[in-house]
């Protein structure tokens, strides 16, 4: 019971920090769950692969919610998605892969360095000004491709690499986020189906677990994460954009820092 009310308590957590700045919950579900699982004494050689399963389980229930939003909104390009949705399925599919052949330390390390430099990016608002029109149709699979791979291997939806590459591409601000909230369908599906088979006979993994996807976290953050989301969102509007950027990318050097503080002695030890 507890252990249910904790996910449920992460959902929130989760859902109103994605509201309020903006980002997918994947950033703050990963870290939270590894620290969930440690708890509970799951094996540190799964541990991390388990959080980041079931983090992208939980993005297919929400950006389906997210992508329907925007696409009501007309803020979704169609025409970008679908080959770009190519390359972020197959993407999706070799960053989990990718994953798998890390051990835990090594996966740390690569999630605790992603938000390092997402923080770093927050901080001195670091954005590629819009300098070119959209590639063809086989560079958009390739790109898709490796935001798809690098997603996967960090369990999130791929927004803090897709939006700024949209905009760089001269896409209007609220088609970029429409048209990437609509990437973490495909990104986050292909990376879950694959967890699962990919973990489908490991022996480490704790009661509840379907392949690299823990089903008690999956409910309770899914249940909770969308309408706290709301929530977040509203008190968005009400606190100043340098504010919450700040506060964000010191809650990422945080959580980089710890990821990074473990995973080194181990690798070099």
């Amino acid at each position: 019971m507890l252990t249910v009310l904790a996910y449920l308590l992460l959902g929130a957590f989760a859902g109103t920090l994605a509201g309020l700045f903006g980002v997918g919950g994947g950033l703050i579900i990963v870290p939270a769950l590894v620290l969930s699982f440690e708890w509970q004494g799951v094996s540190a050689q799964v541990a991390t692969h388990l959080a980041v399963g079931t983090s992208l389980a939980t993005i297919v229930f929400t950006s389906i919610s997210s992508m329907r939003s925007h696409h009501l909104k007309g803020a979704v390009r169609w025409p970008v998605f679908w080959p770009m949705g190519i390359g972020l399925v197959l993407g999706a599919m070799a960053g989990v892969m990718t994953a798998a052949s890390l051990d835990g330390a090594w996966l740390r390390f690569v999630i605790g360095l992603f938000a390092c430099l997402i923080g770093l990016q927050m901080a001195l608002a670091l954005k590629p000004k819009p300098s070119r029109d959209l590639p063809g149709k086989p560079v958009l699979v390739g790109v898709g491709g490796g935001i798809g791979w690098a997603s996967a291997i960090c369990g999130i939806g791929g927004g803090s690499l897709s939006v700024p590459f949209l905009t760089w591409c001269n896409m209007r601000m609220q088609l970029a986020v429409g048209t990437s909230a609509a990437f973490g369908l495909p990104i986050a599906l292909s990376g879950a189906l694959t967890n699962i088979a990919g973990g489908w006979s490991e022996p480490l993994l704790p009661e509840g677990s379907l392949g690299f996807v823990y089903l008690p976290a999956l409910v309770g953050i899914v249940l909770m994460s969308v309408p706290f989301a709301r929530v977040g969102a509203k008190i968005a509007h009400r606190l100043p954009g340098d504010i919450l950027k700040r506060g964000f990318s010191v809650l990422l050097f945080v959580v980089g820092g710890r990821f990074l503080y473990q995973s080194i002695p181990q690798i070099l030890g």
